[in-house]
C-alpha cells in the first residue's frame, strides 16, 4: 500500500540466514473489521493515520494488504515449557518489519493471529478475540505503570470464527516490541551446536540492543550481566503492583527487559503469594511468589547458552557465568526493598526495615486483604468503611511505620510524594477487564474503550477512578487463558 502512514522500515532481522527465520506473509481473512486502534502510540512512533479510511485499516491490521517496505516472516526460537525443553517458534504471529522513528529508534511491527506458519505444531496459527483485545488492555497498562513492556498498535477482527472449546470470534493484534527477541531465541540457536551461528546471533543482540558492549573484550558475560539487572528490575517492577505473568517460560523472556506475552496473567486482588492465574499452572510454578526464582532459573538457561562464547575454556567459562548468576538473590533482595521501601514512603535504610515489610505483607495474606488499595489507603486517598483496617494488629503495625517515618528528616509531605510514584490508584481490575471483555464479545466497545482511558493515568486521583479502584466479589479460582 502507498506509504502515507510514514512507515519506514530496516528489517534487519531479515537480513539473518534461514537459519532464524521463515519467510512467510500473513494469511488473508475473509471480512477485516478495525475494534481498536493506539493513537497515542502511532504519534509516538510517527505514524499517521488519519488519511487512511476504516476499510483500509481493517484490511491493513489483518494482513489483507501490506505497509510499504515491510518482509513478513516468522522467527525460531525454542524454549523450556514449564521446566521442558521445546523448539518452538511463531506459530500464529508474523513479523511485518522493524520501524524506524524519527529519533531512530527501532521497532519491531508484529501480527499476532496472523495464520499458520512452519512453527505452528499442528495449531491453526489464529488468535480469538478476547486474549487479543485482553492483550490490549493489559499491556497499555503496564506501560503507563511505568513498566517496561510490548505494547498494542491494533486489534482488528477477521470475520473468521476460530474453534477452541467453542467457536470464537478471530482477531489479530498488532504489538509493538522494542524486539522479539527471547531467551529462548538463543536456545535455539545454541541447540544447533555451531559456535559460528552463536557468535553472529550475539553480535547481532548487542549491536541491536547494547552497542555499548560492541567493543567489549568479554561480551557475552557483559550481556548476560545486563539481562540479569534489566530481568531483577522488571520482576520488581510486576511484584510492585501485584502482576502475575502466568507463563514465564523461557521463550516470554526477552533480550530488550520488556514484558511479553499477555495470556494467562492478571493483577492480584487479595494479597496471596502463592495467586495463580493460569489454568494450565496446576502446580503453581509460576505464581507470583515464584516469579523471581523462576527468572533466575530462566537466566541460567540463557547462562548456558552463552558458555561457548564466555570462555574456549568450558570449566571457566561454567565458573564465570555461575559466578554472575549467583548475583542474583543479592541483587533481588536489594532492589525490592528499596521498592517496598518507597511503597511505605520510607525514606533511607534501618535494620527494621525488612521486619516492617514482612509484617504488613503477613497481616495482609492472613486478613485476606486487597494488595493495590491498601497502600491507596496508607497514602489516604481512598475511604474505607471496611472494618479491616481498624484491626489492633493493623493499628499496631501502622504505629511502627509512622515511628519509622520520621526517620531521616521525612515529613508527610515527603513520604506522600514517594508513594504517589510508585502505588498504582487503578489496576486492570479483574471483574473490569471480564466486564469489558464480554460487552466486546457482543460489539459493544464503550466499556473497552471507558478502561482503557482510566488506565491510561494510573497514579492520579480523579473522581472516575473511584469505582475503578474497587475489586469487586472475589472470583474463586479466577483463571485467564492464552488462547491457543
Amino acid at each position: 500500500m502507498k506509504n502515507t502512514i510514514n512507515w519506514n522500515f530496516d528489517n534487519s532481522y531479515s537480513r539473518l540466514s534461514d537459519t532464524f527465520k521463515e519467510n512467510i506473509k500473513p494469511i488473508g481473512v475473509k471480512n477485516p473489521e478495525l475494534v481498536l486502534i493506539n493513537l497515542d502510540l502511532a504519534q509516538e512512533l510517527n505514524l499517521n493515520f488519519t488519511k487512511i479510511d476504516k476499510n483500509e485499516l481493517s484490511a491493513l491490521f489483518t494482513g489483507n494488504i501490506l505497509p510499504e517496505g515491510s518482509n513478513t516472516i516468522a522467527q525460531a526460537y525454542a524454549g523450556h515449557q514449564f521446566g521442558h525443553f521445546t523448539m518452538l517458534g511463531d506459530g500464529r504471529a508474523v513479523l511485518i518489519g522493524e520501524h524506524l522513528t524519527k529519533s531512530n529508534k527501532r521497532y519491531d511491527v508484529q501480527y499476532k493471529g496472523s495464520g499458520k506458519t512452519a512453527f505452528s505444531r499442528n495449531g491453526d496459527g489464529r488468535a480469538a478475540l478476547g486474549p487479543m483485545l485482553r492483550e490490549y488492555i493489559i499491556s497499555e497498562a503496564m506501560h503507563n505503570l511505568n513498566i517496561p513492556s510490548t505494547r498494542s498498535l491494533a486489534v482488528a477482527k477477521t470475520g473468521e470464527k476460530i474453534i477452541r472449546d467453542t467457536p470464537l470470534q478471530g482477531a489479530i493484534l498488532t504489538r509493538i516490541a522494542s524486539s522479539h527477541i527471547r531467551v529462548g531465541t538463543f536456545q535455539y540457536v545454541a541447540a544447533r551446536d555451531k559456535r559460528d551461528e552463536l557468535e553472529i546471533f550475539l553480535n547481532y543482540v548487542v549491536e541491536r540492543h547494547y552497542p555499548e558492549l560492541v567493543d567489549s573484550k568479554k561480551k557475552a558475560l557483559d550481556l548476560l550481566n545486563v539481562l540479569i539487572n534489566k530481568q531483577i528490575d522488571l520482576v520488581v517492577n510486576w511484584m510492585r503492583v501485584g502482576f502475575v505473568h502466568g507463563v514465564m517460560n523461557t521463550d516470554n523472556m526477552t533480550i530488550s527487559g520488556e514484558t511479553i506475552d499477555y495470556g494467562p496473567c492478571a493483577f492480584m486482588d487479595t494479597y496471596d503469594p502463592k495467586t495463580v492465574f493460569s489454568s494450565i499452572d496446576k502446580m503453581g510454578r509460576y505464581a507470583y511468589c515464584n516469579q523471581p526464582s523462576i527468572t533466575k532459573w530462566n537466566l541460567s538457561r540463557f547462562a548456558e547458552c552463552l558458555i561457548p562464547l564466555i570462555n574456549r575454556d568450558q570449566d571457566q567459562a561454567i565458573e564465570n557465568a555461575t559466578k554472575l548468576i549467583n548475583t542474583f538473590e543479592k541483587k533481588y533482595e536489594e532492589r525490592w526493598m528499596s521498592m517496598m521501601r518507597k511503597k511505605l514512603g520510607l525514606q533511607g535504610t534501618d535494620d527494621k526495615d525488612k521486619f516492617l515489610i514482612v509484617d504488613l505483607l503477613t497481616w495482609m495474606h492472613q486478613n485476606k486483604v486487597d494488595y493495590t488499595n491498601t497502600f491507596c489507603y496508607l497514602m489516604d486517598l481512598k475511604e474505607y468503611d471496611d472494618d479491616i483496617y481498624k484491626d489492633n494488629d493493623f493499628q499496631n503495625w501502622k504505629k511502627n511505620w509512622r515511628e519509622r517515618l520520621k526517620l531521616n528528616n521525612n515529613n508527610h509531605e515527603k513520604y506522600i510524594s514517594l508513594m504517589r510514584t510508585v502505588n498504582p490508584l487503578v489496576i486492570p481490575r479483574n471483574n473490569k477487564v471480564e466486564k469489558a471483555l464480554e460487552f466486546a464479545e457482543k460489539g459493544d466497545y464503550i466499556f473497552l474503550k471507558k478502561i482503557i482511558s482510566i488506565l491510561k493515568e494510573p497514579y492520579k486521583l480523579s473522581q472516575d477512578k473511584l469505582d475503578y479502584q474497587n475489586p469487586g466479589p472475589q472470583q474463586k479460582n479466577y483463571q485467564t487463558f492464552c488462547g491457543t
